[in-house]
Formats: C-alpha cells, sequence, structure tokens
C-alpha cells in the first residue's frame, strides 16, 4: 500500500502537522502572518487553501544561511548579523516555495501564492513563540525546517486554515 501525505497547517495553534495516511506523525511549532490570513498581493496576510510545494532552494547550505530573493548571501545568521541589518526579514536554512492550487482563492491574478512569494523557511529560532509575527509567510526553526526539507519531495500538498 502506497502512504499518503501532506502538510497541515493550522494558524490556530501556530502549528504545522506532517500528516502520513491521515495521521499526524509530526508536528512543528511555526509562525504564521501577524496581518492574519488572506490572500491579496501586498496584505501581509498567510493566504489559505491547498497549495503545492513549487520548489526546494537551499540543499547542501548550512544551518542559519542567510537568503535573499531566493538566493544564498554566503552569511550564516548571528546576532551580531541581525544588529547590523535590524529590518530584515530572515530567510534560513531552506526556502520551500508554495504555490496556491485554487483558482480564484490563491492561484491567478491578485490572489497567487507563487508570485507573493510565499515560503515555509527557517528564521531566527527565538521568532518561533506560539505568536503570529511572519510578513505572511510560514516561518520554522532552523532544524525543524533541515527536518521537513529533507523529508518532502517538490510537489507535496500543503493545506493552510
Amino acid at each position: 500500500m502506497k502512504s499518503h501525505f501532506y502538510l497541515h497547517i493550522t494558524t490556530k495553534t501556530q502549528s504545522l502537522n506532517f500528516v502520513l495516511n491521515s495521521e499526524i506523525t509530526e508536528t512543528y511549532e511555526i509562525s504564521s502572518a501577524r496581518n492574519g490570513l488572506g490572500e491579496i498581493r501586498g496584505s501581509e496576510c498567510t493566504p489559505r487553501g491547498w497549495h503545492c510545494v513549487r520548489a526546494k532552494i537551499g540543499q547542501n547550505e548550512p544551518l542559519q544561511r542567510v537568503f535573499v530573493g531566493r538566493r544564498s548571501t554566503g552569511e550564516i545568521y548571528t546576532p551580531e548579523l541581525a544588529n547590523k541589518y535590524p529590518h530584515r526579514d530572515w530567510i534560513l536554512t531552506r526556502i520551500l516555495w508554495l504555490d496556491g492550487l485554487e483558482k480564484g482563492i490563491n492561484r491567478y491574478g491578485l490572489c497567487h501564492t507563487a508570485s507573493r512569494y510565499i515560503y515555509i523557511h527557517g528564521c531566527p529560532d527565538e521568532l518561533i513563540n506560539g505568536e503570529a509575527r511572519s510578513h505572511g509567510c510560514i516561518r520554522m526553526r532552523n532544524r525543524d525546517m533541515l527536518e521537513l526539507f529533507n523529508r518532502i519531495p517538490v510537489g507535496t500538498k500543503v493545506f493552510i486554515e
């Protein structure tokens, strides 16, 4: 029998569940958007509904590698670097770039998740504290991000509510 799995993100509990054959096998703490749920470009909200992982970025990079525009900067995140760039939205370790699957809800036009550059990504670990504080993405602790990245393929389905 073939295994069926997907990711289920619940913003109400700030959690990401790995669901295998209808059973939750792993739960990760996350941080979703400070502005809540929503799909419109520029809203800085986390989009709802069914998505898929359209690309995996950062293979073989070290923990806490810094990314800007989906490209490695060559930097490793440190408190000193954070002090030097206090206004950066830190994208660290790995990126799972999401694409919406529901036309008119999170796909095409002003609500297109992929063109909004919505990711699941690592961030400074101290930012994961049960609070919604991102600019629309799903933030995770770096070791959790690495584990999830290594566990799933491109095309993995993701449900966000």
